[in-house]
């Protein structure tokens, strides 16, 4: 893991961690809620011999800072900003998965002119229909959501995130579970996943229209895969962002829950590859 410590306006101070493998044009990979730079690594190996792939911890995650503020899209984006300026690179491919692309796609609409090309697995998009779960409602209730995060154990994450697959992978859930759990489950690391629920609920309810209008008018090539089993992102969802995003390709896989890059690998770096290779006019 690498440091890059951003130095401009409120961002200034911020430590973001980050891995990095391969050569040429930067694809950035962009985690979920409560993930991690290294949960990427399958896909970081796949698309070395074509890219040079950063995978980073966004704040309030991983290794990286955890600052106690509001975690809304527009604060991710402006990070994500920051942090492609400290690589040195003008325009980058974004992979988000999860809420990953929620702030792949803030990114990609603040600053258009820094965006070849967005790929989005397992995603959940800002402007389109979402009900969220009952625990997420839960979660975002002041006092209740941190009564509720001291009773995570190993154990209770190891089940929830095999339900997020169709056929588990003991090996893949253990090391979501076990890699620097201790960080991501201290007080700093439950605050600021209770305050990014609470943060980025108004992106998906007050702005939604906002965000919905603006997708219309996105014209960088755009790749959707989503598994058609996933129960946390309905496969629904995901139609809706494909209909609401002109000129998106879809990729849709069955027997497959909310992790595509790792219950089916080879197929989605395969994609990836394609639809990076297609960047450079290869």
């Amino acid at each position: 893991m690498a440091l890059i410590r951003l130095d401009r306006g409120e961002l200034d101070g911020l430590d973001l961690y980050y891995t990095s493998a391969g050569r040429g044009p930067v694809t950035l990979l962009i985690h979920g809620l409560g993930g991690f730079a290294e949960s990427w690594h399958e896909t970081l190996a796949a698309l070395e011999p074509h890219t040079r792939v950063v995978a980073l911890d966004l704040p309030g995650c991983g290794q990286s800072a955890k600052p106690r503020r509001p975690y809304t899209l527009a604060f991710f984006a402006q990070v994500v900003e920051g942090f492609v300026r400290a690589l040195g690179a003008e325009r980058v491919s974004l992979v988000g998965h999860s809420l990953g692309g929620a702030v792949a796609t803030a990114f990609a609409l603040a600053y258009p002119g820094r965006v070849e090309r967005m790929a989005l697995l397992g995603a959940i998009v800002p402007g389109f229909p979402l009900q969220p779960s009952a625990v997420y409602r839960l979660m975002t209730l002041p006092g209740v959501g941190e009564f509720l995060s001291r009773l995570v154990t190993r154990g209770v994450c190891s089940a929830a995130l095999a339900r997020c697959f169709v056929v588990p992978r003991p090996d893949a859930v253990a090391f979501l579970v076990e890699h620097q759990y201790a960080a991501r489950t201290a007080a700093d690391g439950r605050a600021a996943y209770l305050s990014t629920l609470r943060g980025v609920r108004a992106d998906f309810t007050v702005r939604a229209e906002a965000y919905r209008s603006a997708l219309l008018e996105w014209s960088r090539p755009t790749l959707i895969i989503h598994g058609c089993q996933d129960p946390v992102v309905p496969i629904r969802h995901a139609r809706a962002v494909v209909e609401g995003m002109p000129g998106a390709q879809a990729r849709w896989l069955d027997g497959c829950g909310h992790f595509p890059q790792i219950e089916h690998a080879p197929t989605v770096n395969g994609w990836l590859g394609e639809f990076l290779l297609a960047r450079a006019g290869l």
